[in-house]
């Protein structure tokens, strides 16, 4: 019992964690010398599927390969396969789902934090160009872009 509960601490650890690495990913190599495959994230999209989508893809890999690595004793890497598993639900709820819409889901919130959150993904891909950007990240968008008015960023 000891062990699942450290272990799911790890998982919950790692997902939390993956938002800082992803910033770190997205701002430094994505916006960087990775931009050859994430500008198709930031231009109008051509199809369902864009070079950008091997980056999830790769994450997809590591946590799966970590998983069965981990899976005959529970151990270590098995928790932070599914730590980064949870964190890419999450990302693709909220950031293809929800943000993008990449398929079609119609939903109205109220939530402001989803409303911030939908404001800085917004702020970010004004951009066209890799630099200058901001609001790297996918799941926290600090308080300065909470939209204010009662019809803000409802959707």
């Amino acid at each position: 019992m000891e062990r699942i509960l450290l272990g799911t601490l790890l998982l919950i650890a790692t997902a939390v964690g993956m938002e800082a690495l992803a910033w770190l990913i997205h701002r430094y190599l994505l916006h960087g010398p990775l931009w050859f495959v994430h500008r198709t994230h930031h231009r109008p999209q051509r199809g369902f599927w864009e070079w950008n989508d091997l980056v999830a893809l790769f994450y997809a890999a590591l946590s799966a390969g970590l998983v069965v690595l981990g899976l005959p004793t529970l151990g270590l890497p098995f928790w932070v396969g599914l730590g980064i598993a949870l964190y890419g639900l999450l990302y693709f709820w909220l950031h293809d789902l929800i943000i993008h819409q990449r398929i079609r889901v119609r939903y109205r919130t109220r939530w402001r934090y989803l409303q911030r959150l939908i404001r800085a993904h917004k702020i970010h891909h004004k951009q066209l160009n890799a630099r200058p950007a901001e609001a790297y990240g996918f799941l926290y968008a600090p308080r300065r872009y909470q939209p204010s008015g009662p019809g803000a960023a409802k959707h």
